[in-house]
């Protein structure tokens, strides 16, 4: 009896004990249908976030090249450096101290963002800050520098006696408490500080989220960065892959990875040993005369081709934020003033064109006084009569209007707009404007002995500059070409772009005559711009002096000064235009601006060696070798322009 009560007891026991077994399995079961399936799901996605990365790969942005093949902007690796404060502990200040220097940034703001925070993450956890950056666009030198820094921190603490978990400690915050962002980044980099800025232009960060990941991305802000934005900054690539514990790669489980498409190469056309004569010649003068702004653009007349262009005061494109926006201003395409007399060329040579006058035809000057419609039209000096090439030589006022008369307002006009004004150049640089011609139906009884003279109308140094490249050109405009090719990073061709001509604005006869009275502007004895001359070059131009408008009309003692002319004048190879606005201690264009552009044009001669048209002959003492008969000594044999 006392066995089978044993027995009993064992059974109800095992019983019990199968029971919780099988509702421990049930559970475990239920337990695993739940992480299995049910919630399959949502903890792969969390697995995933655990271990699994993607990154989106950015390309390396083109270089800039000039047509020489000199470097004008290019793209260094970089890093982001950043930190994780939950590895520092309580040395925020011996951190900060340490790398603030290095990274150009304020200690205090440093040691603040290095302190240790926690905050509530969007699914309840307290977390703690472990991915705070401290600056991006690090050179790889500095961050060496960085680490090296680091390597080498003094904590004040005695680490050969503490404990091996202690030491662990200041081992992490020398080696991890900083450190770079997997991620390779790049710096935009102008190795000739502001040489070209306003055509380069500058980059600048763009915050944007592709597929839910924030990125700062690379952009062009102006200049070339910007027009050719598309072509410079590439195709992204990505890369899809798995890290371990210690945040490692596992290579082996890394499943895709596609390398980005680096950006083309820009060759741009200026000429970057011409552009720095330029700037050279420019700040000079503008130390001398002290204007408000200079520019000067250089241009070859049979492509329409930009060789150099400046306005100053200029900038950095390495540091634009550190320029006034007046600096940044590209004012070759975005200033617009009335011209003056430069723009005589187009009233004359239109006239020339419809043969309403000739060149030898005489005007009357009027010794300097003409009344038109009721008003008085002064001239700056006491002129009688004069030929349409004299009007040029010594530019005229009243017989530029009496020229202009003859050829008649619907014809003026249509020149005016034919030689390209009112209408943006096409050059491509953001901010060009159109500039002011008005309407015939808005000009005054006035207005046809005032346009011709360059009031009553504005457009930009560039607009005048192509006008007279035109008449260089043997009458055709050309369309300004300021980008000569893109490559790949091999430095094959992909796209090359070719010469544009606009429209024959003169015949090649008419522009032949209009060269051959330009060239008096600088040979004549009364011509405006004797200072213009060079020695080994024929050079034919004009000059502008034109009063600035203001609200309230005509602004006494503020002028705009200019010079536009080319050389070898019959078989130009350059037309160079400078600018001055306000300049101080004289204002005429001749006085101000001609002496700029013979600088400018006699180390450009030499720079692009540039054949002479001119002889020049010596004197000798006596006959010899080398010497023509009568001791004359030729210094220069004329040879033609390829």
């Amino acid at each position: 009896m006392r066995n089978i009560m044993v027995k009993a007891v064992v059974y109800r026991r095992l019983c019990v004990v199968a029971i919780l077994l099988v509702l421990a399995l049930c559970a475990l079961g239920y337990r695993l249908v739940d992480l299995q399936v049910l919630r399959h799901d949502e903890l792969s996605a969390r697995a995933n976030a655990n271990t699994r990365r993607a990154y989106l790969l950015e390309p390396r942005r083109g270089e800039i090249r000039d047509i020489r093949g000199q470097l004008l902007a290019t793209s260094l690796p970089a890093r982001t450096i950043c930190a994780d404060p939950s590895l520092i502990g309580r040395f925020p200040a011996e951190v900060a101290r340490t790398i603030a220097p290095l990274l150009q940034l304020n200690e205090a703001e440093v040691c603040q963002r290095l302190l240790p925070r926690t905050r509530t993450n969007e699914v309840g956890q307290l977390v703690t800050n472990r991915y705070v950056v401290l600056k991006r666009k690090v050179t790889l030198d500095t961050w060496q520098q960085v680490q090296s820094a680091m390597a080498r921190l003094k904590v004040g603490v005695d680490e050969s006696r503490l404990a091996k978990r202690d030491r662990v400690f200041y081992r992490q915050l020398r080696q991890n408490a900083i450190f770079a962002d997997q991620v390779e980044d790049q710096l935009r980099v102008y190795p000739n500080q502001k040489l070209g800025a306003h055509v380069l232009g500058y980059v600048g960060l763009h915050e944007r989220e592709i597929n839910g990941q924030r990125l700062l991305e690379t952009v062009g802000m102006d200049g070339i960065e910007l027009m050719l934005n598309a072509q410079l900054e590439g195709v992204r690539g990505w890369r899809v892959t798995e890290k371990d514990s210690r945040n490692r790669e596992l290579v082996a489980f890394r499943e895709q990875d596609v390398e980005p498409a680096d950006g083309l190469n820009v060759v741009v056309s200026l000429d970057a040993g011409l552009q720095h004569i330029v700037e050279t010649e420019l700040a000079e003068a503008v130390a001398k005369f002290s204007p408000i702004s200079a520019s000067v653009v250089v241009v070859r007349p049979r492509t329409g081709e930009i060789l150099a262009l400046c306005t100053l005061p200029n900038f950095d494109p390495n540091a634009p934020g550190l320029a006034a926006p007046d600096q940044r201003r590209n004012r070759v395409i975005a200033d617009i003033a009335e011209p003056g007399s430069t723009f005589k060329i187009v009233a004359v040579s239109a006239a020339l064109n419809e043969q309403t006058v000739r060149i030898s035809d005489r005007f009357d000057c009027e010794h300097g006084k003409f009344v038109y419609a009721g008003r008085l039209l002064h001239d700056s000096g006491n002129h009688g009569v004069l030929t349409v090439e004299e009007i040029i030589t010594e530019s005229s006022n009243i017989g530029a209007a009496k020229v202009g008369i003859r050829l008649g307002e619907p014809l003026l006009h249509r020149y005016i707009r034919s030689f390209g004004f009112s209408t943006r150049t096409g050059i491509p640089l953001p901010g060009e404007v159109s500039g002011i011609v008005h309407p015939l139906d808005r000009w005054n009884k006035l207005s046809i002995t005032r346009v011709p003279m360059g009031h009553e109308t504005a457009c930009t140094p560039l607009q005048m500059v192509m006008a007279m490249s035109a008449i260089a050109n043997g009458g055709v405009l050309m369309r300004p070409m300021l980008v000569d090719r893109l490559e790949d990073k091999d430095g094959n061709v992909v796209v090359k772009y070719q010469p544009q001509a606009v429209r024959q604005v003169i015949s090649e006869a008419t522009a032949r005559q209009m060269v051959a009275a330009l060239k008096t502007v600088i040979t004549a004895k009364k011509g405006t711009a004797t200072k213009a001359g060079l020695e080994h070059y024929t050079v034919a131009g004009k000059t502008g002096t034109a009063q600035k408008a203001g609200p309230g009309g005509y602004m006494p003692g503020k002028y705009f000064s200019s010079f536009i002319g080319f050389f070898p004048a019959d078989r130009p190879e350059l037309c160079i235009s400078v600018v001055m606005d306000e300049p101080k201690g004289g204002y005429f264009g001749g006085q101000v601006c001609a002496p700029v552009f013979r600088g400018i044009a006699e180390h450009a001669a030499n720079h692009m060696d540039i054949r002479p048209d001119i002889i020049r002959e010596e004197t000798g003492p006596e006959t010899g070798p080398g010497r023509e008969p009568g001791g004359l000594v030729p210094t220069l044999a004329r040879r033609s322009n390829p």
